[in-house]
């Protein structure tokens, strides 16, 4: 399992493999745990780049962004290689100031068989169900738009991987993305966040970007039009 050419899928794929210097890593355990003010950092970072409207709309795309990463950690070398990093909250540590790849740093490299339930296992039960958890603590969010965040963030990082694996010539890749992407869609949680379960997912719920001064819709969004501009 080569991390490195893991993180050339992009950004969203690459790990730190050794500290920082000079950073301010935390486990995500901590966070988890009820630690929040990484978070909160994060969140206010995140409100005062956008000039962010309300303090949700920050959160949202704060929690989208890490999301995102967490399921490529995850799906980049499955689908690359068939095995894939533990992604324990003692061992994955995070930095709210800094940007990928510098903003995760992995402490453990244990790999694991690349099936669609140990991934579940690792992302969505080990990180994005008490990370939900955290940033409801930190502020008024709704489940519905933190899962909405999920299945985005899923079916972008098999959209991502589908992409980079044209460009190399390697059609075993999207196979393999597209096969677990399916498999994690096939769940409560997550099935009914968007459709069609593919890289061509258009979501149910809205992250509210486009609250934000200049923000647009994204993608994959809900909206034909911004909401203000069909009034």
């Amino acid at each position: 399992m080569d991390l490195a050419q893991s993180a050339s899928v992009g950004g969203f794929f690459a790990v730190r493999t050794e500290p920082v210097p000079g950073g301010a890593h935390r486990p995500l355990a901590e966070l988890y745990a009820g630690g929040t003010g990484p978070l909160s950092a994060r969140v206010d970072k995140v409100a005062a780049r956008l000039s962010a409207p309300e303090r949700r709309v920050a959160a949202s795309i704060a929690h989208l962004g890490l999301a995102a990463r967490l399921w490529s950690l995850a799906l980049g070398p499955a689908a690359l290689f068939g095995r894939f990093p533990a992604l324990v909250p003692d061992t994955l540590h995070w930095d709210p100031q800094r940007t990928s790849p510098d903003d995760l740093w992995l402490a453990d490299q244990e790999e694991l068989p690349a099936t669609a339930d140990r991934i579940r296992e690792q992302v969505q039960h080990g990180h994005l169900v008490p990370l939900a958890e955290a940033f409801r603590r930190d502020g008024n969010i709704s489940p519905r738009l933190l899962w909405g965040n999920a299945g985005s963030a899923l079916a972008g990082a098999v959209r991502e991987l589908v992409t980079w694996s044209r460009g190399q010539d390697r059609p075993d890749v999207a196979h393999r993305a597209r096969a677990l992407g399916a498999e994690l869609f096939d769940h409560a949680d997550l099935s009914a966040t968007g459709s069609p379960h593919t890289p061509a997912f258009r979501r149910r719920s809205c992250c509210l970007y486009w609250r934000c001064p200049g923000g647009g819709l994204c993608g994959d969004c809900v909206f034909d039009r911004a909401p203000e501009a069909a009034r």
